[in-house]
């Protein structure tokens, strides 16, 4: 049975898996830490990644030439920063490359460890 939208996101945060398995490391850490805290890790999280997708797409937008918004045109430099910072973010936040999942449980664990 698929689940999707939201019911999705409530049935992930609560049956956490890691490489298609149930992780029990994540599931048992997650119990020690407050949902307070669980939410302000999950945006650090998410906000490394889009850090680290800005920096991507500042790089494959930095040898770009011509006209358009991602030209060589006066002004385009902060403009195509601006642009780029909003994609990152939107990217990350719907999902991102998985660098966040990541994030999110190393940081989780950490808190759980020092908890105990």
């Amino acid at each position: 049975m698929m689940v999707h939208g939201a019911a999705a996101a409530a049935y992930q945060a609560k049956h956490p898996t890691i490489n298609g398995r149930p992780d029990v490391l994540l599931t048992d850490a997650l119990a020690k830490v407050s949902p307070e805290a669980q939410k302000k890790s999950r945006v650090q999280s998410e906000d490394f990644e889009a850090m680290f997708i800005n920096s991507m797409f500042s790089q494959m937008t930095s040898g770009v030439k011509g006209e358009g918004p991602f030209g060589e045109t006066t002004g385009t430099g902060v403009w195509r920063s601006m642009l780029t910072e909003q994609y990152s973010k939107a990217f990350a936040k719907a999902g991102g490359i998985g660098i966040s999942s990541d994030v999110f449980r190393t940081l989780i664990l950490q808190q759980a460890n020092r908890a105990s």
